[in-house]
């Protein structure tokens, strides 16, 4: 567990901890290996879950007063460089880097805590590209995800600035998250060693689960108060295999057209604009 932790925190090589621990390099990458596997196996469905009722509730009210009713966390990508890529997939891995990348799609919320971690895709692709590939709607699409009321006001003038310069703050939440995860475990900022990406998957989600206690332990206990109630949506919901025309494959479908709908998201951007100005832009 040394060995792993040294691995982990400082990136060093594996031969770099027999001065340390007084084991060889064989064994302290299998090490390496069984700690984090362990780790992802052990503490996934706390530290990895999606943000229960109780959560979402709790960052509802403080995005709210933030000036972005409805939000919960910010999404954006970032690149592992692959030093040991094999050679054969180095051009699918090589995307603006010009060197072998993997990818992590994360949503990070205003404490830093990540809520969802989609990693492994080539480098070669963009954010647009991971996000349809992402599992992150598929709730949303099945019906399944917490109900989320809010309401803004209607469009007027628009005042882009204000609202560019206040969504800019709030869009570094998940980039302060990458600064401190790589900060604080150094494997994932510096260029890949391993040569399978089952074990580069399990290393990149051990260190967002360790970075999720780290943030658990360091967290303010008076936190924001909440007085909503939102529906407890159950893990699993049984379902009937049917093989007519069903109204559950018409609504996922629908759901899919509203989550992608172009006109909807430029009038929810819209009213934001005018939101956030009547909340801050006039003071």
């Amino acid at each position: 567990m040394t060995a792993a932790l040294r691995m982990l925190a400082y990136g060093v090589a594996a031969d770099s901890t027999d001065e340390y621990v007084r084991i060889g390099e064989s064994t302290a990458v299998e090490s390496l290996r069984k700690f984090v596997k362990a780790v992802v196996n052990i503490f996934s469905e706390e530290y990895l879950r999606s943000p229960n009722s109780n959560d979402i509730a709790r960052l509802l009210a403080v995005n709210e007063k933030r000036g972005f009713p409805g939000m919960l966390g910010s999404i954006d990508c970032m690149h592992w460089k692959w030093k040991n890529c094999p050679t054969a997939w180095k051009g699918q891995y090589t995307g603006h880097s010009r060197e072998p990348t993997l990818i992590l799609e994360a949503v990070a919320s205003y404490d830093r805590w990540i809520w969802h971690a989609f990693f492994g895709l080539p480098g070669s692709h963009n954010d647009i590209n991971v996000l349809e590939h992402s599992s992150i709607f598929t709730e949303l699409a099945q019906g399944r995800a917490p109900p989320v009321n809010y309401s803004i006001n209607a469009p007027l003038e628009a005042k882009k600035k204000h609202f560019a310069r206040v969504q800019e703050a709030c869009r570094k939440d998940v980039e302060c998250a990458f600064g401190i995860l790589q900060a604080r475990f150094s494997i994932v900022r510096g260029p890949a060693r391993f040569w399978d990406e089952a074990t580069l998957n399990n290393i990149m989600k051990a260190c967002i689960i360790l970075h999720n206690m780290i943030i658990e332990d360091e967290r303010d206990p008076s936190g924001v108060e909440q007085d909503d109630d939102y529906k407890q949506v159950p893990e699993s919901i049984p379902t009937t295999v049917s093989r007519e025309r069903t109204t559950e494959v018409q609504n996922f479908i629908q759901s899919h057209i509203r989550i992608r709908d172009r006109g909807t998201h430029s009038q929810l951007q819209d009213d934001l604009v005018k939101h956030l100005w009547q909340l801050h832009g006039q003071s």
